[in-house]
């Protein structure tokens, strides 16, 4: 048995392809009818939205992972408490998208964004390198990646199109939330131990220009094909790890689902009612105009609500900028892992298939084990292992993301309400002592 077909096994619980063919009654047992699962992730049920589950990773399929693997064990123990992404000791690539720029020609019009680059790293022939790139170009990349890595959980890009007349993609704020996506994006793959070694990363981060219509006809060629693979196949058995893996991203998709549109009504609310609160606090500032005795009182309840608008106005653009667009970004992460997830069945798909065929020939005539079932194993095996550890990686970014998120929502919120309740205290205040002095001022 090879060493790839070796890896994994013990946590994997499949059997070496000696132990199917030694008895032959092994393979018949791995073979015999049970439940069918069609090659497709997750199910109807609608199980608790637990952490996901835990796994042992594997050993990795290359040096520069094991290399990567070892820094992340070290550190292993203070997970939870550190950065999203990596830290500055363990790193050695850092990337940045900044300074977006609108180009207009005769043909299009697009937008650029600054791509800088640090790094140690010897398969760079520089140290640091600045490039301009469009979406497009982020998308080549990301297509590149699942091209070339397709046992490996590529990060979302935020979508490509919108609606015109809608929303204007060449507008400040649009122009700036999609920056912070493609940051994230890259920021993303460069801190993978594997993603980032990956040559098509390098060629993004250094070339000046990138020569995309090769690597697009492949990925075309090769995605007919993977669609073609175990096509109506029903496995036998998958394993229940990843049954387990499709039903928490059916379930968790619900959620966010959920969660969006309720915020998405929330944000519409709070839109409507700073409108009419601005209108409210207008009425008060003329009406102190015309109303020399209740002037006072009147600008004070008037600057009240100027301040409750600027501090609803606040918290509005916070859910608009950053609690919605992480929100959307987990949608499209959960449309990335079934995407994994259903290769890695069509992987399995495969194997078994094979494993039928040869196994009712050798009861036929004989025929020895093809070499090609072992390797779809070999194949079956890393795919699980890969997709085991970006599992784990996937739900730790996921905590980080959600518990810096909802703390930000929390701080927002009571910063909106402390700002309301001191503008209305100041204002029983004013009115409190308006009284006294009038009393002094016939006194006197």
């Amino acid at each position: 048995m090879s060493v790839g077909a070796a890896r994994g096994l013990a946590s994997s619980g499949q059997k070496p392809i000696t132990e199917i063919l030694h008895p032959l009654s092994a393979a018949e047992e791995l073979l015999s009818p049970g439940p069918d699962v069609t090659v497709s992730v997750g199910g109807n049920r609608e199980p608790g939205l637990t952490n996901g589950m835990t796994v042992e990773t594997l050993s990795p399929a290359s040096v520069s992972l094991l290399f990567n693997r070892l820094h992340l064990d070290d550190s292993l123990a203070e997970a939870d408490t550190k950065d999203t992404y990596a830290t500055t000791e363990t790193r050695d690539l850092f990337v940045t998208v900044d300074d977006p720029k609108k180009h207009v020609s005769t043909m299009e019009t697009y937008i650029t964004y600054r791509v800088s680059t640090k790094t140690t790293r010897l398969e760079f022939d520089l140290p640091e390198y600045s490039v301009r790139r469009r979406y497009q170009d982020f998308d080549w990349l990301r297509m590149k990646l699942e091209d070339s890595q397709p046992t490996h959980l590529i990060p979302p890009l935020p979508e490509k199109f919108v609606m015109k007349g809608v929303v204007d993609r060449f507008s400040e704020e649009f122009v700036e939330k999609r920056m912070k996506a493609l940051d994230k994006f890259l920021k993303r793959v460069a801190d993978h131990p594997v993603l980032s070694f990956n040559p098509h990363l390098n060629t993004f981060l250094s070339a000046k220009d990138l020569n995309k219509r090769q690597g697009l006809a492949l990925l075309t060629k090769v995605g007919e094909s993977v669609k073609h693979v175990a096509g109506g196949y029903k496995l036998r058995a998958r394993p229940a790890e990843f049954g387990t893996m499709g039903e928490y991203l059916d379930t968790f998709s619900q959620k966010l689902g959920t969660i969006d549109r309720i915020a998405q009504r929330i944000l519409k609310e709070q839109s409507e009612y700073l409108t009419e609160l601005r209108e409210y606090g207008t009425v008060y500032s003329s009406w102190a105009g015309s109303e020399q005795e209740l002037q006072r009182p009147l600008e004070g309840v008037a600057g009240c609500v100027s301040t409750c608008c600027g501090g609803l106005e606040d918290l509005s653009e916070n859910m608009s900028q950053d609690f919605l667009p992480v929100l959307r970004e987990y949608v499209l992460y959960i449309e990335s892992m079934k995407n994994v997830l259903r290769k890695r069945d069509q992987s399995q798909a495969e194997y078994e298939g094979r494993l039928e065929a040869a196994i009712l020939r050798k009861q036929e005539d004989g025929t020895p084990m093809p070499v090609e079932v072992e390797k779809c194993q070999d194949k079956v095996e890393c795919f699980n292992a890969d997709l085991k550890a970006d599992w784990e990686r996937w739900q730790h970014n996921k905590r980080q993301d959600f518990k810096q998120l909802l703390t930000g929502m929390a701080d927002k919120n009571i910063n909106y309400y402390e700002k309301c309740q001191a503008a209305w205290e100041s204002l029983i205040t004013l009115l409190q002592g308006k009284p006294t002095e009038d009393k002094t001022s016939e006194t006197n």
